[in-house]
């Protein structure tokens, strides 16, 4: 099996950095855009300039042509194939354009001949004049000397004694010459914006993609045990959201650990007890010859085995209730599912249970969690107060808030505990069995409704409520039936050991 070939170790660094692929694969396109429009340059201006030369060739023959059919200025009469005249006042009148030669023959021997400041010397035309006086029929082209390559335009002439030619020849070498030179500077005009453009992107890709090398470096450096450092996060660009969308993921990542190594240690607090005992008791088993003090320790651990089940289903619903999904939210009336708490706290134990007051509102909460916290304050009031001390039970909307309590006639809860007694495991020095995970799923629920679970100052006895915010229900929405909370109220954990 063969494996892809790999960069060496030196390679790898530099290709490996997204910011340096990004700035290649620019430098690459603005390289290849630069030679593409330099070499278009190049072959425009060139094209331009032949353009010219043939024109300027052109416009000389077409002016000496003219000449011919008029008449002599100094005269005032027609020239009539008086050679010598024609060119006279042809150069006269004429300047020859840059790179530029006029040539006049009469017979074999030149006449006259004028010449730009860039022609070509006349030394290099000589091994050419044979062929021009040659020509009987007007023509141009293109003939190589030692200089270089010239253009030329001939028109042979007929005098009144010897014939004649005019000859226009164009030397472009030194044009040729300023358009590489313009487009060379070109060139290196471009390459410095290339250079400059490429160290400023090199910055910028760097500030860019900052965000994705803190990444990097704290992607590295998370533990199982460290989820709490973040990316700083500037900017609202791609690089920025996923930075941001990094840290979120790191703050749900933190959450789930936490309450998970929270979960295995309030298992491990608790749990460590029962076990303890019913190890010893089922070590005992066998040394008990009485049949009836077998039995009794036969309950003795099978009551051990509820308390753990009852703490395991308590600290699973903890572990959840900061998951999606703890909550299932519908439209429910504040005032039914208060008159369906009055209806199970009546069967938890015997105390005369009061419906104090009932919120006439829809909104739109968990209404099994919300019956299942209110239970559970049912059942702390029964554990805290003696038979006979009448509870009170109510709901109540204000301030967009929705309030439900439960208030007994009990000792109370010293000021000092009001925040605490909320906490896991926090049981009172009268603590009468439980868990002491109740409050603490009283308060779990309240929070994922966003809301709290406070103890209510003053008074007698203890009034603890649960404080929720109200969203109102949608009007075409139904409304939960009572039935669904007294369902949840009748599996709800009836175990707590809440308070004091």
């Amino acid at each position: 099996m063969t494996t892809a070939p790999q960069l060496p170790r030196h390679w790898q660094g530099p290709l490996g950095s997204i910011r340096v692929r990004i700035l290649a694969a620019v430098l690459a396109l603005l390289a290849g855009s630069s030679a593409v429009s330099v070499f278009l340059l190049h072959s425009a201006l060139h094209a331009r300039l032949d353009e010219e030369i043939t024109v300027s060739l052109s416009r000389e023959i077409v002016e000496f042509e003219l000449l011919i059919g008029g008449l002599n200025p100094r005269t005032g009469t027609p020239f009539d194939g008086d050679l010598p005249a024609m060119f006279d006042v042809y150069f006269a009148r004429e300047v020859p354009d840059e790179g530029e030669s006029l040539l006049a023959y009469v017979g074999s021997g030149l006449y006259q001949s004028e010449d730009a400041s860039d022609a070509i010397p006349s030394v290099y035309l000589d091994a050419l004049t044979g062929d021009w006086l040659a020509m009987r029929e007007p023509g141009s082209g293109t003939r190589t000397t030692p200089a270089g390559d010239v253009r030329y335009a001939a028109l042979p002439l007929t005098g009144r004694g010897d014939d004649g030619l005019l000859m226009v020849v164009n030397y472009p070498a030194a044009e040729r010459a300023e358009i590489n030179g313009a487009v060379a500077t070109q060139a290196l005009i471009q390459f410095g914006t290339i250079v400059l453009a490429s160290l400023i992107g090199l910055g910028l890709a760097g500030r860019v993609l900052r965000p994705l090398g803190s990444l990097a470096d704290t992607a590295q450096t998370i533990s199982g045990t460290d989820l709490t450092r973040r990316i700083p996060v500037r900017g609202s660009d791609e690089a920025s959201r996923i930075a941001s969308t990094f840290n979120d993921m790191l703050g749900r990542l933190d959450g789930a650990f936490s309450a998970q190594r929270r979960f295995l240690d309030d298992a491990n607090h608790e749990l460590r007890a029962p076990l303890t005992v019913i190890r010893g008791h089922v070590e005992l088993l066998e040394l008990l010859p009485d049949a009836e003090d077998r039995s009794q320790t036969i309950a003795l651990i099978v009551g051990e085995i509820e308390r753990m089940n009852r703490i395991v289903d308590e600290l699973l619903l903890l572990a959840r209730s900061d998951r999606p999904g703890f909550l299932s939210p519908d439209a429910v009336d504040l005032g039914d599912l208060t008159r369906d708490v009055h209806r199970n706290a009546m069967v938890l134990c015997d105390r005369p249970w009061i419906l104090e007051s009932c919120a006439d509102a829809v909104v739109r909460v968990d209404g099994q969690r919300i019956t299942q916290a209110m239970v559970q304050l049912a059942e702390n009031a029964c554990r805290h107060t003696p038979n006979g001390t009448p509870v009170r039970i109510g709901s109540a909307v204000e301030g967009g808030r929705a309030r439900l309590w439960v208030h007994d006639s009990g000792p109370g809860i010293p000021p000092a505990d009001a925040e605490r007694i909320f906490g896991r495991f926090v049981k009172g020095a009268e603590h009468t069995g439980g868990s002491g995970l109740g409050l603490s799923i009283v308060a779990a629920i309240a929070e994922a409704h966003g809301g709290r679970a406070r103890v209510v100052p003053g008074g007698s006895g203890a009034c603890l409520e649960i404080v929720v915010p109200v969203v109102p229900a949608v009007a075409q929405e139904p409304v939960s039936a009572p039935a669904a909370t007294r369902t949840a109220a009748s599996s709800s954990p009836r175990a707590n050991g809440l308070r004091r």
